[in-house]
């Protein structure tokens, strides 16, 4: 009986204290009536890994990114480094996503860099314009580094000498082989700036338009084919669109100085403005009710439209053309890439073109 008591006795003690959860008699509260809200509240999100004092991937990522600077600590943090061409990201944000990584590549509006002594090589083959190759110290034997080298030379891009940590800081950490090339960033030109070439040369507008086409390299490749069959420009969207990247100047086989990309921050009500300034729009579409070969708008100021392999067209850019255009297939379960509709209908509209008198812009 005793020993009850004092059992008793001591919850109570025990439960005496403020926000214990037991009155002074031992007995469970009934409720906290809101005076401790804020103890039933949540901590939010949890945060990424590299954003986590304490955390491996948190000293990792500051480790790479030099003393003092941090994920998402400024210019030198690891937030702000682009690395090699690689899958597009889209961030939820001017600067980048929720989670503090960069936004997608291709923007144009901050440096990138190609890694590898391949990639680098192949890079400086194809033309693409670069600011500053850094040579890691000791790499001069390699044949690529040396053909590196004069390619740059040749180009007049500055070639110096970085260590290894630099060379890591400036690539993001991707395998660089001690090799990197910083290349310049694209000056995209103005949709309008199209028309204006066709007018300079005194011919008919052809332009493509693409549609959520996200891979660089397809718009590389649909530039090359643009330039082939004497097409003025490729106009991409700001958003939800593949930009000139490495990758796309690799694709593009040196196309990209010859053929301008235009940047449209609506593209739907850039193909309006088109049509009001009496360019015709044609979007590529496998529902399309007039086959490729009988376009009659072939022989007028035109612009075509790409969409995405696996969506096609938006409904709002398709509402946008005057007229839809498939390509005939044989399978109808089957669908073409981009840069394959693209060149199948710039061939077919070059082809009719070559057959008439010279055609001239305005008519």
């Amino acid at each position: 009986m005793t020993n009850a008591k004092n059992s008793r006795a001591s919850a109570a003690g025990r439960g005496a204290h403020p926000g214990s959860g037991l009155t002074k008699k031992g007995k469970p509260r009934p409720g906290t009536g809101g005076k401790n809200r804020r103890s039933l509240e949540g901590k939010g999100p949890t945060p990424p890994a590299e954003m986590r004092p304490g955390h491996p991937a948190q000293r990792k990522a500051t480790k790479k990114s030099g003393p003092g600077s941090g994920p998402g600590s400024g210019p030198g943090g690891a937030s702000a480094r682009r690395t090699s061409p690689g899958a597009d990201r889209t961030g939820a944000g001017p600067g980048g996503d929720r989670t503090g990584r960069p936004a997608a590549r291709g923007s144009g509006d901050a440096p990138e860099f190609v890694a590898g002594r391949n990639p680098v090589v192949e890079s400086l083959r194809a033309g693409i314009p670069g600011m500053v190759l850094y040579i890691g110290r000791g790499q001069q034997q390699d044949d690529r580094v040396v053909e590196s080298v004069k390619l740059a030379a040749d180009a007049g891009i500055v070639v110096l000498e970085a260590s290894p940590a630099e060379l890591d800081r400036h690539t993001g950490g991707a395998l660089h082989q001690g090799l990197a090339l910083r290349v310049r960033p694209y000056e995209y030109a103005h949709p309008d700036d199209l028309i204006a070439r066709a007018e300079d040369a005194g011919q008919l507008p052809l332009i493509v338009a693409l549609d959520s086409v996200t891979d660089p390299r397809n718009l590389g490749a649909v530039v090359r084919s643009a330039g082939a069959f004497g097409a003025h420009g490729v106009v991409v969207p700001s958003r939800r669109g593949a930009g000139v990247t490495a990758g796309a100047w690799k694709a593009s086989a040196g196309a990209l100085a010859r053929v301008p990309v235009a940047r449209a921050a609506n593209l739907a009500r850039t193909l309006h403005a088109y049509r009001d300034a009496g360019v015709f729009v044609a979007g590529l579409d496998a529902a399309g009710g007039t086959g490729i070969r009988d376009l009659e708008l072939a022989t007028a100021p035109l612009v075509l439209v790409v969409g995405s392999e696996g969506r096609g067209l938006s409904r709002i850019v398709a509402q946008a053309c005057d007229m839809l255009v498939r390509i005939p297939i044989a399978a109808r379960t089957e669908s073409l890439n981009a840069v394959v509709a693209a060149s199948i209908a710039l061939y077919e509209v070059a082809a009719v073109r070559s057959r008439l008198p010279l055609l001239a812009w305005p008519v």
